[in-house]
């Protein structure tokens, strides 16, 4: 997981929470994204901060491109052009994955996208077509873990 720009503390308790729960190796911070222990965090974490493996990076870029030089497929949860539907998207079991999810109101760096492997959205029939960035986020780790866990 890379979480870039995320404004809201509680969100990224929240991320933290459900990164905990489907066995997520790693979640990475940037940019603005507040960093444990600050208590926001630590309060809707609920002691996931201490489970889950973290790191801060200031650039969400040269983060994304450390990853993909270490092999793992760029992905990134974001409503764009020639994006994959969720339901759509394969997981493949012999692949590890950086997932990037970007700020709650501008969305994933433009130039994270350009590096990205795959896009993932969510299709929304609403009249918002917007989720929170942490239940987005736990729609697709759960997409990704149920695949794997088969």
């Amino acid at each position: 997981m890379i979480l870039d720009d995320i404004r809201s503390a509680y969100n990224v308790g929240s991320i933290f929470r459900t990164a905990d729960a489907f066995l997520i190796r790693r979640v990475i911070l940037c940019g603005i994204t507040a960093q444990p222990p600050h208590r926001e965090i630590l309060k809707s974490a609920l002691g996931a901060t201490e489970t889950v493996s973290w790191e801060y990076y200031e650039s969400v870029l040269a983060v994304s491109e450390k990853c993909k030089r270490d092999g793992d497929l760029l992905c990134a949860l974001e409503q764009a052009e020639h994006s994959t539907p969720l339901s759509d998207f394969h997981v493949a079991t012999d692949l590890s994955y950086a997932l990037v999810v970007g700020n709650e109101v501008s969305g994933v760096n433009q130039d994270v996208l350009d590096l990205c492997d795959s896009v993932i959205e969510i299709p929304q029939a609403g009249s918002k077509h917007s989720l929170n960035v942490s239940v987005a986020t736990g729609m697709v780790l759960w997409h990704f873990f149920s695949r794997i866990r088969g």
